[in-house]
C-alpha cells in the first residue's frame, strides 16, 4: 500500500466514523448542536478523502478554502451534482454558527436532518471514489 493510500483509507475511516458517532449522538439524545458539528465533519472529512482518491492539489487546510477547492475540482467540472456543494456549504454554515455564535441554538430536527445530509454525502463521496481505479501516478 502506497502512502497516499494509507492516507486514503484513514480519511475514509475517520469520515466512517465520525459519521456513526453523529448517528449514535443522534440516537442516544446528544446535544443537536453535537450532532450538527460531527455531521459536518464527517462531510469534511470525506472531502479530504475525495481529494487523496483524485489526487487534488490544495494548499489549505482552512474549512472555506477545501469546499472552494471541492467546489472547482468537482461540482464545476460536473462530476457532482451542485447540490452537493449546497448541503456541505449549508452545514458548514450552521456549525460556524453554532461554534461561534452566541445563544445560537439549533432544533433536534436540524440535527436530524444533518446526520441524513452527512449520510447522502458520504455515499456520494465513496461512489465518486469507488468509480474511479487509483492508478500507480495517482496513489
Amino acid at each position: 500500500m502506497t502512502d497516499l493510500e494509507t492516507i486514503f483509507a484513514y480519511r475514509m475511516r475517520q469520515t466512517e466514523e465520525t459519521l456513526a458517532e453523529a448517528g449514535r449522538m443522534l440516537d442516544s439524545g446528544f446535544s443537536p448542536r453535537s450532532i450538527v458539528n460531527r455531521s459536518y465533519y464527517a462531510m469534511f472529512y470525506a472531502v479530504l478523502a475525495l481529494f487523496i482518491r483524485f489526487n487534488t492539489p490544495h494548499k489549505t487546510s482552512k474549512h472555506s478554502g477545501v469546499i472552494g477547492v471541492f467546489n472547482k475540482e468537482f461540482i464545476h467540472t460536473g462530476k457532482l451534482d451542485a447540490r452537493f456543494a449546497r448541503m456541505l456549504y449549508d452545514l458548514f454554515d450552521e456549525r460556524m454558527e453554532l461554534d461561534y455564535r452566541d445563544f445560537a441554538e439549533v432544533s433536534e430536527e436540524d440535527a436530524i436532518n444533518a446526520v441524513s445530509t452527512a449520510q447522502e454525502f458520504v455515499s456520494a463521496i465513496k461512489a465518486l471514489t469507488e468509480q474511479k481505479s487509483p492508478e500507480p501516478e495517482d496513489l
